[in-house]
């Protein structure tokens, strides 16, 4: 009896620890669901008692100067399914692929997976798309809802300048990407009680966070200026056989960028999203991203600081022979004969290097690298251009004479097109160095201005007497020197051109050139400047004064009509007849008997000209004639290390070494103890070779 309830109390103990554990168990449980499961478990009765629509939040505008729409987002649809609900996944999944042009494997694997409430299939459908999708009545588990979609409205006119979006509306690339945070907004989100299978409930609670659409942007960009320097980049690419042209207007006294382009070009609203490589280099903004050797147009910054520091005046004189030494080293000049005795205004309207190389040298390192610094060279210019680079500017510690002389006309340095620009800019404007700028203002949603940009002086980089004699200089290089396709009818116009060689892996390449204008107009007060850069022409004639400047020409003078200078003139003009299809010979009979001059350095049927038939020029212009036949001729702002070997039949020994010994080649006569006159040379007279080479001699051996 006694052992009977023993074992009962053991019994009745193992119960209670069994009820005790399985208690601790419980409320660890409970525990654990209440406290550290609790969010998770909320957020799954929330997924399956609400339905959450994100609201897309409108993205801000983007517009010219005058108003003019550039970016815009407008209204699209998206496809969503909701797996739950959906009573034929194969119908669906058929039909639709169909419409949307998607795999049907694709799309059923995503109807069926009832994991997930809501699926998006696609985004940014037109309403073409949605009308064919409700016609099929797939059921009530497709639904549409409202998108956005970004739209450009002129199409590539601001290809590289705006940019694009990606598809869920975050700037991907130019203007859209570095002002995403303005544009972007804040999306706000609907959320609705539902029902088990997720039907709205009818009585249901409802919450709306409203979207916050982004803000605009007003640039200070022209639409139609921008439209004129497009179409003038395009002619120069198509008629100079280039690899791309570059271009950019700016109002000279404010900074402000009126037109800024790139060709080749792309529509933002189609990008080639499937090929990057060319997606890369179509959407680079070469205007700020790219640095190059300037050449010539450099020389306004030259000629500027050499001016404003006293190194030389109006005095100055220079007999140019074809080269100048320096530390023993023949620097060349681009005209292989020389340009001999030279005034100041003279030496700048033939753009000759050996005038600025020793205006460079006047000055020193120190003193030159001061203005080359004040000018902005070697920084970016803050003109909240994405990409933009500052160039490349040697530290003065590692510059040599040599070198110095070569910056003096352009090379041994490189800079962005909006540097340049810039830098001209201050050189006609009266010496301010402005900020170049994109961005006029920010306006908000409700209309209030949250950013307003004005005119910025960043320094007084050379006097304003300095800068009134630099412009007149400029004014006669265009009237009397190299810049003269670019004069305009009834306009005075300034500029400065430019020929510089692009550098490859084996170093300064002879066929690949950038042929450049700068031009500055009214050239007595100076309101805009604008730069065009052709980047590896294949033409016959590669000249900045050729390739680039009639394409200035042809903007600055559009853009003055537009803004409402009218052309003051009593030079007798004439209308240019059309000479495409004939000869060259033909087309400069035809032009002459117009007062017209030809330019051409080919013989073959022309194939097109510049100014076009039926513009009216001053008589006495030059018209470019373009043709299938390809020769690059002697750049104007390089080095030639090519020389041409003169004839020295019936030199003496003496005449034949002083001959060779002015173009730096060697003379070599074997037998050396020949004497009389030269019967035999090789290479032959008229070769090119480059400079320091030898010429075999063979003499007579009769004395005379």
């Amino acid at each position: 009896m006694a052992q009977t309830g023993l074992t009962g109390k053991r019994r009745l103990y193992w119960v209670l620890i069994i009820i005790a554990v399985v208690m601790l168990a419980l409320v660890v449980r409970l525990f654990y669901i209440q406290v550290i499961w609790s969010d998770e478990l909320q957020q799954k009765a929330l997924n399956q008692w609400t339905k959450d629509t994100s609201l897309t939040a409108e993205r801000g505008r983007i517009l010219d100067r005058d108003g003019t729409v550039l970016a815009q987002s407008g209204t699209a649809y998206k496809l969503l399914v909701w797996p739950n609900q959906i009573e034929n996944p194969e119908r669906v999944a058929t039909e639709l692929s169909k419409v949307l042009g998607m795999n049907k494997d694709t799309l059923l694997e995503k109807i069926t997976n009832k994991k997930q409430k809501e699926i998006v299939i696609k985004r940014q459908l037109e309403r073409e798309t949605v009308d064919t999708i409700s016609a099929l009545k797939l059921g009530k588990g497709v639904v549409t809802a409202l998108d956005t979609k970004r739209y450009y409205p002129g199409g590539d006119l601001f290809s590289q300048l705006l940019g694009f979006t990606t598809i869920d509306g975050i700037g991907q690339e130019g203007i859209e990407s570095s002002y995403n945070k303005y544009l972007a907004g804040t999306d706000g989100r609907m959320i609705v009680e539902t029902d088990r299978v997720g039907n709205p409930l009818a009585y249901g609670v409802e919450e709306y966070i409203d979207a916050e659409d982004g803000s605009d942007l007003v640039l200070t960009t022209d639409s139609v200026i921008q439209s004129f320097l497009i179409k003038a980049l395009k002619e120069a690419l198509k008629v100079n056989n280039a690899l791309s042209a570059q271009g950019i207007v700016m109002n000279c006294k404010t900074g402000e960028i009126l037109a800024i382009a790139t060709a080749p070009d792309y529509d933002p609203n189609d990008p080639p999203r499937e090929d990057l490589d060319l997606l890369r280099e179509l959407v680079r903004n070469r205007v700020a991203s790219d640095a190059y050797e300037p050449g010539s147009t450099f020389k306004i910054l030259t000629l500027s600081a050499a001016l404003d520091s006293g190194a030389i005046n109006d005095n100055f004189s220079v007999y140019c022979p074809g080269y100048h030494y320096v530390n023993g080293e023949r620097v060349r000049c681009w005209k292989s004969g020389g340009h001999g005795s030279q005034t100041l205004v003279k030496a700048v309207e033939n753009s000759c290097n050996v005038a600025f190389m020793q205006m460079a040298q006047k000055m020193g390192v120190e003193k030159f690298y001061d203005y080359i610094y004040a000018f902005g060279m070697g920084t970016t210019t803050g003109s909240g251009l994405p990409g933009e680079s500052g160039g490349i500017v040697t530290h003065e510690k590692y510059i040599t004479q040599n070198t110095l002389a070569r910056i003096g006309f352009g090379q041994s340095i490189a800079v962005t097109p909006i540097q340049l620009a810039a830098a001209v800019s201050a050189a006609v404007n009266g010496g301010n160095l402005m900020q170049p700028y994109i961005v006029d203002k920010i306006v908000s949603p409700n209309g209030a201005v949250i950013q307003d940009m004005e005119p910025t002086v960043i320094r007084q980089v050379i006097s304003e007497q300095t800068s009134a004699r630099v412009r007149e200089i400029l004014e006669s290089v265009v009237e009397n020197g190299s810049g003269r396709n670019a004069q305009i009818a009834g306009y005075r116009v300034g500029g400065k051109t430019g020929t510089a060689q692009k550098y490859d892996e084996t170093g300064a390449s002879s066929s690949k050139l950038i042929a450049s204008f700068v031009g500055f107009a009214p050239a007595d007060d100076p309101e805009y400047v604008c730069l065009i850069l052709v980047d590896e022409p294949k033409v016959g004639t590669i000249f900045g004064s050729t390739v680039a400047a009639p394409f200035v020409k042809q903007v600055m003078e559009e853009t003055l009509r537009h803004y409402g200078y009218l052309p003051e003139t009593t030079e007798e003009q004439v209308q240019v007849p059309d000479v495409t299809g004939m000869s060259v010979a033909e087309a400069t009979t035809a032009l002459r008997g117009k007062g017209l001059s030809a330019v051409s350095q080919a013989y073959d049927d022309v194939t097109d000209q510049i100014p076009r038939a039926g513009e009216w020029v001053v008589k006495g212009t030059d018209v470019l004639l373009y043709t299938l036949e390809t020769r690059a001729e002697e750049p104007e702002d390089t080095e030639s290390t090519l020389v041409t070997v003169p004839d020295l039949s019936g030199c003496t020994r003496l005449e034949a070494y002083d001959k060779l010994a002015e173009l730096g080649l060697k003379i070599e006569i074997d037998p050396p103890d020949q004497t009389g006159k030269a019967i035999l040379q090789k290479p032959s007279a008229g070769a090119k070779v480059e400079e320091g080479s030898s010429v075999f001699v063979e003499f007579s051996d009769i004395d005379f």
